[in-house]
């Protein structure tokens, strides 16, 4: 009788705790008794009987154990906030922490991790771009120019600026695209535009718009210098590139959104990311942009070499350091490329010099007061 009190004490232990079987969600408060195995009693009901090396500790709040068991339903949880008969069943179950993230867990999680980033590089890089390529001839164009539409009014709210309508500049502007378009083998829905903005620059929308900014025009020494740039922008129409731009890119930001997360600090690093691995993609649809225009100065009969001259003179000397994230070519070698493949002018000019002062004055009421 002796021998049998200390086994009972030391063996046998009972306590109060919350159970869900895994089939309901029902809260049942049962009773705990720790012997041979883990009982869970409800009223004098035996619910169930844990083996104590199927126990697995699972996640819970501050203060609580929570365990599952393999041989249990999945769902199925105990609950306990009784802290010594927690020690007590924890000293118990050898082996409940093997499910936790240990070094081959950890291991696993960061192989796996390195094998969907690399995935979704891989996919970016060379899925995207044939996906994008695949899609463009597909996307109506009546849609393509609903979305030009709206990137127009952003453009002209964003710059704050308007088309110039001086009419003389207007007459040359018209004169000088329709040379260029017609060369292109591009039809009269191509709309085009000088807007009255300092910058710059010039670019194509889709759907087939076409705007040159003022300030490039107050640059440009030449009309061989403008229709070499407008015959980029008509490039980028030809080719779509604007189209294939937002399927490609919308799709690289969302996979490294996945990648990265969507949390407090991660919107510079996606954006970064973006641009490196969209960066090539948008420097070959520039150097098919600059051999479209080449080609097109060339029927025309007029040198291509003024286009890079313009260039280099808004950008100036870029250095090597900048390609890896430029979206385009460096400007020396774009120059580079142009005067290898200039060719002498054959044709006659595209403006007179009258033309080309009014072309220059187009965001003026009196062309004669342009500075040149």
């Amino acid at each position: 009788m002796d021998n049998d009190a200390p086994e009972i004490s030391t063996s046998q232990r009972s306590g109060s705790a919350i159970y869900f079987d895994g089939v309901s969600s029902r809260r049942r408060t049962v009773t705990l008794r720790l012997s041979g195995r883990l009982e869970i009693d409800e009223d004098g009901q035996i619910l169930a009987a844990w083996a104590y090396s199927d126990i697995r500790r699972v996640d819970g709040p501050t203060g609580m154990l929570r365990l599952s068991c393999l041989t249990a339903p999945a769902l199925a949880r105990l609950e306990l906030r009784d802290t010594a008969l927690a020690a007590e069943l924890v000293s118990r179950c050898a082996q409940i922490d093997d499910n936790a993230a240990g070094r081959r867990g950890v291991a696993a999680i960061v192989g796996w991790s390195l094998a969907a980033a690399i995935s979704i590089v891989a996919v970016v890089l060379f899925g995207l771009p044939l996906i994008a390529d695949r899609l463009t001839p597909l996307v109506p164009e009546a849609f393509e120019r609903r979305l030009g539409d709206v990137a127009d009014s952003q453009i002209k709210t964003m710059f704050d600026a308007k088309v110039c309508d001086n009419a003389a500049g207007q007459k040359a502007f018209v004169k000088l695209v329709t040379a260029i378009r017609e060369s292109a083998g591009l039809d009269t829905s191509v709309q085009s535009g000088v807007l009255s903005s300092s910058l710059p620059n010039a670019f194509a929308l889709p759907g087939g718009r076409v705007y040159l900014f003022n300030g490039l025009l107050a640059k440009a020494e030449n009309p061989d210098e403008i229709a070499g740039v407008l015959a980029h922008e008509l490039g980028h129409l030809k080719h779509r590139d604007s189209m294939r731009g937002l399927i490609r890119d919308g799709s690289t930001s969302f996979l490294i959104g996945l990648l990265f997360g969507d949390i407090t600090g991660s919107s510079a690093l996606i954006f970064g990311s973006r641009t490196l691995v969209t960066s090539s993609h948008s420097r070959e649809a520039e150097n098919n942009a600059d051999s479209f225009a080449i080609d097109v100065m060339h029927r025309l009969g007029r040198p291509a070499k003024p286009t890079g001259e313009l260039l280099l003179r808004v950008t100036g000397k870029e250095g090597k350091g900048l390609s890896i994230i430029s979206t385009h070519p460096l400007s020396e070698d774009r120059l580079a490329r142009m005067s290898r493949q200039d060719q002498p002018a054959s044709g006659p000019p595209l403006l007179s010099a009258g033309e080309w002062r009014s072309l220059k004055a187009i965001c003026d009421g009196n062309p004669d007061a342009i500075k040149l």
